[in-house]
């Protein structure tokens, strides 16, 4: 390979060098080695086998649907192969911004000796402060808007205006006589808000919780706010949310707001869940992950409990599904507010839908009536483009034309940001509205008249062969585009401009969207369900079954982590994983670190792992902010990168100030240090030790390797590029990494994710020794090529439990492997983990 080779021709240099310092009597003979040959150490080679145990040995299905899914219903369609292409206006202001960049950087003389000279001063950008609190109720008032006094005043009003109040009597008569009941409602009829209170004030909340579930966090936090301004009590009393890491409940709760994912942990805790009287679950018809696992076990749970009350809330296009799944359960419609909408498809198909969606809002915005516009677009690209051409082209037009605020919205904006979209419009004004498919369902933008539909959302897939999770653009499905144009009926008649053609909906598009759990790595939802006891899949009532092959390769992945035994059965530490609400791999890092004396630094890391990224790169100081994050970097690990970050801004008194110096976003620091208190809650619960090793990282990137092995990567020597040691697929180290642009990239690394944009990423990468791979990951790994000094060196530390090399090679098939703190033994008749290192 060429990186080798450059160091053999480095070392051939330095030998000639050496010799004709010797010839010339500059140095002693014997100093110096003059033999060509290369005596040095050899580089480790690591082999990958792959074991397989005896539950998954293909004998034993666990699941009905043995195929997988496609999530594109026809891949040669014209709609699926421009998702594939994407935008070529993106690709082009793409292109045109790193142009920008590359003559910003070459021109500038800000920061050089001559600019020095000349006093030529660097730009500052305005920066956006920070707040001083994190916790996400803060934000919350500013999502809704501002309330006036008058608009306190007429709350109750409001209510009772409400679709959902003039049917209260007749939805409060069928829930007392069924157990289980489907409600539909449109978005903005009041099912959300106003249940809830109908259930209180019917008696429910004086024998248990009223459960309200959402699938997503934002929802939780801002419907549970309205409830509480609309029945007068503080957040938090009465009326309270918990989402993962944050709970702002009392003991005086009666009506309890929350994550899926929330609910399904609490039934590790309570099974029955006899504190509940009632269980709502909002926006069924989103199919996420959890929410179908919850059905699945409401099904089992509501045969025990009979007093139990289950309310699903939908969408039409699955209420009947949903209906069947639990034994016909009654129907019951709440009449929503909509008014007709007119809907127009493209003529042809159309290969940009980013500019056609610019041009068709400057059509409607000047030929067309009064009202605002939402313009469905997939991802945060793509949707700031359609921004910046649309303000392009409004500054090309006569002064005469109709001012426009134009308004985006994506999950990593700030909140502040986000709550722009539902303040009133400015008199004079038509506010165009650019969001991902978040407008669907969970949020209502009043004053919304047009509609444009692009077709396409990023949906999450799965490939089980290779364990990639990736962001696709795909076609939505014919239910999602009806979805969308009804977003245009809401307060009055509406038009939806759709960008694709009548019969590609009826032909190109799923009629229903694939549920995620069709469609994502379901490790760690296969470790709750078997912490539950549930051990033989192909029962357990799935609404719709996952494939056998994302099932088959997560119980793998758990196996081979050390959360289920050889017949698939769970292990104590496997026990111990369920008990945190994060990956299981991460979890499993955190138990290992608190054997090996390193727990404090260890949940620190992982508490940066679940926020945003803490670093931020504003365009106008790009330079200046990669030279800060620079600072920050530990060349052999991101991981470790991340907890230098967070240990500078501790020691720096979580100071605001200091994040805007370093380019870092304070409210993701903040919210790390909120996880890192609720991590060191559960560890402590679970009585495992949170101890500090000071400086010893090599512990850590250790650590890291035990839990990321199966995840690793070898270095191919050239630009920054990996290759799988499990699957041998190319992969590019990410930009932001710290090992980027290394001159001497390490030999092995282990990722933390894979990422697939226009090239396969590994981000978070922390560089291992190879025999750490071996040592932990015995049922992939095994040294090829283990030259004698290494060999020796193992053989003194095997001699100290009494094991012989030889039979650490090779006994029984069971790899027992030593380190500093502790012994792994894997691939036996159990997995066990043992102190003793």
């Amino acid at each position: 390979m060429f990186r080798q080779r450059k160091k053999q021709n480095k070392r051939d240099n330095d030998i000639w060098e050496n010799n004709r310092l010797h010839s010339s009597g500059t140095v002693r003979k014997g100093d110096i080695d003059l033999d060509f040959e290369d005596h040095g150490e050899s580089e480790v080679q690591i082999t990958t086998h792959h074991l397989t145990p005896p539950f998954l040995d293909g004998s034993q299905l666990f699941t009905k649907q043995n195929s997988s899914i496609s999530p594109v219903r026809d891949p040669q369609s014209d709609l699926a192969i421009f998702a594939k292409k994407g935008s070529p206006l993106v690709q082009q202001k793409r292109m045109e911004r790193e142009r920008k960049v590359k003559a910003k950087e070459s021109a500038s003389l800000a920061g050089s000796a001559i600019g020095n000279v000349l006093g030529v001063k660097k730009e500052l950008s305005k920066e956006v402060d920070s707040k001083n609190n994190n916790k996400f109720s803060n934000d919350i008032k500013t999502c809704l808007g501002t309330q006036t006094e008058e608009e306190r005043s007429s709350i109750q009003e409001q209510r009772k205006n409400l679709p959902a109040y003039a049917a209260r009597n007749d939805l409060l008569k069928i829930i007392r006589d069924n157990q289980v009941i489907v409600v539909i409602g449109e978005t903005g009829s009041g099912k959300t808000t106003q249940l809830t209170q109908f259930l209180n004030e019917d008696g429910y909340g004086k024998l248990g919780i009223i459960g309200c579930t959402q699938p997503r966090r934002v929802a939780a936090m801002s419907v549970a706010k309205r409830v509480s301004e609309e029945m007068g009590v503080k957040l938090g009393d009465e009326v309270g949310y918990s989402i993962r890491f944050e709970d702002v409940t009392s003991r005086k709760s009666v009506i309890k707001y929350m994550t899926d994912g929330v609910l399904l942990r609490e039934t590790l805790v309570d099974a029955n869940l006899d504190k509940y009287s009632v269980i709502i679950m909002d926006e069924a018809h989103e199919r996420t992950l959890n929410t179908d696992v919850l059905l699945g076990l409401f099904r089992n749970l509501l045969s025990k409990r009979n007093d139990l009350k289950l309310i699903i809330t939908s969408a039409t296009m699955n209420a009947d599904k949903f209906s069947s799944f639990f034994g016909d359960a009654p129907q019951f419609t709440i009449p929503g507010r909509t008014f007709p909408v007119d809907v127009l498809y493209a003529k042809y198909a159309i290969e940009d839908y980013v500019d056609m969606a610019v041009k068709e809002a400057l059509k409607i915005h000047l030929q067309s009536g009064p009202g605002d516009i939402l313009i469905f677009m997939t991802g945060q690209e793509d949707i700031e483009v359609t921004c910046e051409v649309l303000k392009e082209k409004l500054k090309v037009l006569d002064d005469d034309t109709p001012p426009l605020e134009i308004l985006p919205i994506y999950s990593s904006m700030p909140a502040e940001e986000q709550s722009k979209i539902f303040r009133k419009t400015k008199k004079g004004f038509r506010k165009i509205v650019v969001a991902t498919n978040v407008a669907e369902t969970s949020l209502t933008v009043d004053g919304i008249s047009y509609v444009i539909d692009s077709g396409y959302s990023k949906l999450k897939v799965y490939n089980a062969k290779i364990g990639l999770e990736s962001l696709a653009i795909t076609p939505i499905s014919a239910a999602n585009a009806k979805q969308r144009a009804g977003r245009a009926g809401r307060t009055g008649p509406g038009v939806c401009v759709k960008l694709y053609t009548e019969s590609a909906e009826r032909d190109e598009m799923y009629q229903q969207a694939i549920p995620e759990i069709q469609r994502t790595n379901l490790a760690n939802t296969l470790l709750l369900l078997k912490s539950l006891g549930i051990d033989d899949l192909i029962k357990f009532p799935f609404l719709d079954a996952p494939p056998q092959e994302t099932i088959t390769s997560s119980l793998y992945e758990l196996w081979s982590i050390g959360a289920l035994d050889n017949f698939g059965k769970l292990t104590t530490l496997g026990q111990k994983m369920s008990k945190f609400p994060i990956q299981p791999a991460l979890s499993k890092l955190l138990l290992v670190s608190a054997e090996n004396g390193c727990s404090e630094e260890m949940i620190t890391i992982v508490s940066m792992l679940s926020v945003p990224n803490v670093f931020y790169r504003p365009k106008e100081r790009q330079e200046e902010s990669d030279m800060c994050r620079a600072r920050f970097f530990v060349p052999e690990s991101d991981h470790l990168t991340l907890l230098n970050v967070y240990s500078q801004w501790v020691s720096n008194n979580y100071q605001d100030f200091w994040c805007k110096k370093n380019f870092l976003h304070s409210k993701s620091l903040k919210k790390a240090k909120d996880i890192k208190e609720q991590l060191e809650l559960i560890m402590k619960s679970n009585r495992v030790d949170v101890i500090s090793t000071g400086y010893e990282w090599d512990i850590l990137r250790k650590c890291i390797c035990s839990s990321f092995f199966y995840q690793a990567a070898k270095s191919s020597g050239m630009n920054g590029e990996f290759t799988s040691l499990r699957t041998g697929i190319k992969l590019q180290l990410h930009p932001t990494s710290a090992l980027y642009g290394m001159a001497d990239l390490p030999q092995y690394v282990v990722y933390h994710e894979l990422l697939l944009t226009s090239k396969e990423y590994i981000s978070i990468v922390t560089a291992v020794d190879p025999l750490w791979l071996t040592e932990f990951g015995a049922v992939f790994y095994s040294v090829r090529n283990s030259n004698s000094k290494k060999k020796r060196f193992l053989e003194e530390e095997l001699e100290k439990d009494r094991v012989t090399y030889d039979e650490y090679q090779s006994k029984d098939n069971v790899k027992v492997k030593k380190s500093k703190k502790t012994i792994v033994q894997v691939g036996g008749n159990n997995n066990r983990r043992r102190r003793g290192f």
